[in-house]
Order: structure tokens, then C-alpha cells, then sequence
């Protein structure tokens, strides 16, 4: 079950990846084309895909960096040569300005144009070629190769993703709130101590020491479920509905990884 769930994982992030360069996927998802059509007053598609994000992680998290994220599927590829763990920390926070900054260019620029007064899901949609589609296929994989490999494996998703604030602040609601959502549960006394948990987490999760802690609730976990199938135990388990009160969502500990 283990190896399977991990190779349907990482077959839908290889299909997104590919789909990620055909022209329409590649706009619904391009922080240019929202700054560019805000500036027009237009609602374009990467704007409703990024609130759909953030509606989705009030009831699913982060899973959509763990499965579907097409710069995930570049993430992984490197992780299959890069064994550096993210040391995370303060530097985590870098996110949250690239993030901040895209929403205030946005907010910015339809301000100019007097207020959103269309929505055009397709806008732009016909002023790309196939050169610009490989141009940022080559861009893309220019930012996130060069962060796994001196900052450690899912560098660009610690350091630089402005999507990722997004659905943390969707998870960090839905934890407030306790609505049933998808989240790890995790059974610490059945815990072995054999450590397979920790090398496996993409994120560089202090995983063993949550586990003892006895919850796995962290604002930087994708739930890709590398913890879960790699658990000799099976302490660390799928779950939905309300999660246990046990503890506040905490943040990734600065000093996790040395």
C-alpha cells in the first residue's frame, strides 16, 4: 500500500508537470497574468485558481503542495539526488513577503483601474507560443534546482512560494475552527523509535519528535503521507474529520535540523 499510494503521488505530479506547460493550465496558474489583468480591472484565471487553493486547504490543507503542485513534481526529481534536509527557521518567513508583495501589486493595480469590474478566466489565453511555454518551463526549473540543491530538498516550497502562504492561512483557519478536515493522526505509544519517519519527510519535518510530542499538526507539512507509508509501526495514520484538541498548530521548530 505503501509504495503504491507514493507512486500514484508522484504519477499525478508528473501529470501536472506536464500539463503545467500546455497553454491554458500554465496561465491559471502565472502571478504576471494576475498583476497584468488586475491592472485592467479583469478578475483573470490565476486569481480564481488561487482562491480555489485557499478555499480547498480549509478543508484539505496543504495536500495540494504534496500532490498536485507542479513545482513539486521538479522538487521530487531533485530529491532523488539530493539528500540535504531544509534547515527552515526564520528564513521560512521569506514566503510570506513574496506572498505579501504579489497580494499588494494586485491589490495595487485594480485600484488603478477603479475596482475589479470583469471576470475573463481566459484572458491572455492566446498570446502565448510554444517558445514562451519552454522559456518558462526553463525558468522554472532555473529557480527551484538551485534552492534544493544548496538549501536542501523543497527549498523553493520553504523559501519562496507565494502560493503556499495562501493555504496556510486556509489550515491555520480550519484548525482554529475544527471543522472535519484531512489531517495525520498519531498513536505515540506504538512508536518503535526506528527513525524511518524523519529522511522520508520532504519538508524536513522533525517528524519522530512530533510524533513523541503527539501531534503532527504543522503549518509547513504538505500531507504527501512519505510519513505514513514509511511508519514500520503504522503509528502515523490518514484521517478526516475533527482533529483532536490535544495541541495548537505549531510552527516548524528553528532549531529542527542542524
Amino acid at each position: 500500500m505503501a509504495i503504491k499510494r507514493q507512486s500514484i503521488r508522484k504519477g499525478l505530479l508528473a501529470v501536472m508537470l506536464v500539463l503545467f506547460q500546455y497553454r491554458l493550465f500554465h496561465l491559471f496558474f502565472s502571478p504576471v497574468l494576475i498583476v497584468v489583468a488586475a491592472s485592467q480591472g479583469i478578475v483573470n484565471g490565476s486569481l480564481l485558481i488561487y482562491a480555489l487553493l485557499f478555499l480547498s486547504s480549509l478543508y484539505f490543507g496543504r495536500a495540494w503542495c504534496g500532490w498536485l503542485c507542479p513545482g513539486a513534481a521538479i522538487n521530487e526529481a531533485c530529491s532523488l539526488v539530493v539528500r540535504k534536509r531544509c534547515s527552515g527557521g526564520r528564513a521560512d518567513k521569506i514566503k510570506y513577503v513574496s506572498s505579501a508583495l504579489l497580494a499588494g501589486l494586485v491589490g495595487f493595480m485594480a485600484i488603478r483601474a477603479g475596482g475589479f469590474h470583469a471576470v475573463d478566466p481566459f484572458f491572455a489565453v492566446d498570446r502565448r507560443s510554444l517558445l514562451q511555454d519552454i522559456f518558462l518551463l526553463i525558468g522554472g526549473v532555473a529557480i527551484i534546482v538551485p534552492l534544493a540543491f544548496f538549501f536542501g530538498r523543497f527549498g523553493n516550497c520553504h523559501y519562496l512560494c507565494w502560493e503556499a502562504p495562501i493555504m496556510i492561512v486556509g489550515t491555520r483557519i480550519k484548525e482554529m475552527v475544527r471543522w472535519p478536515s484531512l489531517h495525520l493522526t498519531v498513536n505515540p505509544e506504538a512508536c518503535i523509535g526506528c527513525g524511518e519517519c524523519d529522511p522520508h519527510c520532504p519538508m524536513s519535518l522533525p517528524v519522530e519528535a512530533m510524533v513523541q510530542r503527539g501531534s503532527l499538526r504543522n503549518t509547513e507539512c504538505i500531507l504527501c503521507g512519505n510519513c505514513v507509508d514509511h511508519c514500520q509501526a503504522g503509528v502515523i495514520r490518514y484521517a478526516f474529520g475533527i482533529p483532536n484538541r490535544t495541541s495548537s498548530l505549531p510552527r516548524r521548530p528553528e532549531n529542527a535540523v542542524e
